[in-house]
């Protein structure tokens, strides 16, 4: 399999998110940008915990997003990404890449 690469010229999106990392707790603010190929499908995400750069929250984010990306890059598609991750009882995802892919694509769909 080959690892598709995104142009070195693109347009990207950032949004701001809350997500609380554990049921009825404090939500704290993420930042998502992503990018995406010419087709329109998700090539890249980056991912930070807004105004706590470098804590594990915002490592292990900002890791989530470079392994979500490559999985992207290597052709799995948003979709699959988004239904692999940990969900709770309700449906709402449980980590904050996950938090992350469903509001890019919510943002995807409009």
């Amino acid at each position: 399999m080959t690892r598709e690469t995104l142009p070195d010229r693109r347009g990207s999106l950032t949004i701001n998110f809350n997500h609380a990392l554990d049921r009825g707790g404090q939500a704290f603010p993420f930042r998502a940008t992503f990018s995406a190929f010419t087709d329109g499908r998700i090539g890249e995400v980056f991912l930070n915990s807004a105004g706590v750069l470098g804590t594990a929250l915002d490592v292990g984010a900002r890791d989530a997003a470079i392994a979500a990306s490559l999985a992207l890059q290597f052709g799995c598609p948003l979709e699959t990404l988004r239904h692999a991750l940990t969900r709770d009882g309700d449906g709402e995802p449980a980590g904050v890449l996950g938090r992350a892919l469903d509001v890019i694509a919510k943002e995807m769909a409009t």
